[in-house]
């Protein structure tokens, strides 16, 4: 009967410690909530407000903007850039492979599995490359 006393006290202390950790996560969390309310109400506060209709037209580099909204972009950066990011975030996914790689009885599963996820990759960069997305013009 004793035992069974201390184990529940035991489970209580580790209960008690598990959601006083997540309470100071918690009070962290509040705190820096806090602190960005009292900055952004403490800057309406204390900046002036006058509007007039130089402040309200749409501002670009100093020149008046004329004509429409609307311009005429390069979609091709937008893919150089996503092409990019895409390889970056892959090359993330081959550190940890490695690691794992390295660790005993895994080896044949992680290889296998990296190389159909270097297929799909291979398959991607042929399809923009089949594509022409790849050329600079």
């Amino acid at each position: 009967m004793a035992t069974d006393v201390t184990d529940r006290a035991a489970v209580t202390v580790g209960a008690a410690d598990y959601f006083h950790s997540y309470s100071v996560v918690g009070l962290l969390a509040v705190v820096g909530v806090l602190f960005v309310a009292v900055a952004f109400g403490a800057g309406r506060l204390l900046r002036p407000v006058v509007p007039t209709p130089e402040k309200l037209l749409t501002y670009e580099c100093g020149v008046d903007p004329v004509g429409e909204g609307w311009a005429h972009t390069q979609v091709r950066y937008y893919v150089y850039a996503f092409l990019y990011v895409i390889f970056a975030v892959d090359s993330i996914f081959l550190f940890p492979w490695a690691t794992v790689f390295a660790a005993p009885g895994y080896g044949a599963t992680t290889l296998v599995e990296m190389f159909i996820f270097l297929g799909f990759l291979a398959v991607g960069l042929l399809y923009a490359y089949k594509k022409g997305v790849l050329t600079w013009t």
